[in-house]
């Protein structure tokens, strides 16, 4: 099926405001004019056309490059609008003009789990899928597609969901902001399962703040359900 066009009004969950930049005050020391929306968030609603059109079979193998390039604020009614270069799918993320707030461009095949590069080693985490973590985050947060709760596994906004909760816990120094994530998917979460969660620090470095560059990879059974690289500011000033 095409990637049709999908619109939705953005919005934050209560967990985010564990994060001051997704609270009106917290954003407005920042600088903003009011919440801004988790780029997790806004990813949740760029997987929407494409899961649509897909279905599980990108929920299985496939994934995508996002990068946030400007902020969407609570409220904003978000365009995810696809376009196309070459054969590949890009979805863009629109609010009130032609400049995309985020870009997510579509792989069908994410291939085999790449190897975690070398760096400072981050703890360990066990999570429960359920909750935040559940199949419920998409639908919580505005993203319709019922085939979630009707198969019993995770939306794939979880995956870089848990890999900010890494920076979170791990790295962030008060307000951080989520910058851009390469997500690939290798199988997917039941919910109810336990994820183990294992993080690498690989870089550190300094542009519109400290950045942080994450290999993570995520386990369900012994067997991995997705690998990411994740970027985050995760000090503001």
């Amino acid at each position: 099926m095409p990637v049709e066009p999908w619109s939705v009004i953005a919005l934050n969950l209560p967990e985010h405001a564990r994060n001051a930049i997704h609270t009106d005050e917290g954003a407005q020391a920042a600088g903003f004019p009011r919440a801004l929306v988790p780029g997790v968030t806004t990813y949740a609603y760029l997987t929407h056309p494409v899961v649509a059109a897909w279905d599980l079979d990108w929920l299985r193998s496939g994934g995508g490059e996002v990068r946030f390039r400007a902020p969407v604020f609570a409220g904003d009614t978000l365009r995810c609008t696809p376009r196309h270069d070459g054969d590949d799918v890009i979805i863009d993320a629109l609010v009130d003009d032609d400049r995309p707030r985020a870009t997510l461009s579509v792989t069908c095949d994410a291939g085999p789990p790449p190897t975690m590069r070398s760096g400072e080693p981050l703890p360990t985490r066990e999570i429960r899928l359920e909750g935040e973590w559940s199949d419920e985050y998409g639908s919580r947060a505005g993203d319709p597609l019922a085939l979630y709760s009707e198969l019993g596994i995770v939306h794939p906004a979880v995956w870089p969901a848990l890999a900010n909760h890494l920076v979170h816990t791990e790295l962030a120094r008060g307000a951080w902001v989520h910058t851009r994530s390469i997500i690939r998917h290798h199988g997917v979460g039941r919910v109810g399962a336990t994820a183990i969660v294992h993080g690498v620090l690989v870089d550190r470095f300094q542009r519109s703040g400290e950045r942080a560059v994450l290999d993570v990879t995520i386990e369900i059974e012994g067997e991995v359900v997705a690998t990411l690289e994740h970027e985050a500011i995760v000090a503001l000033s």
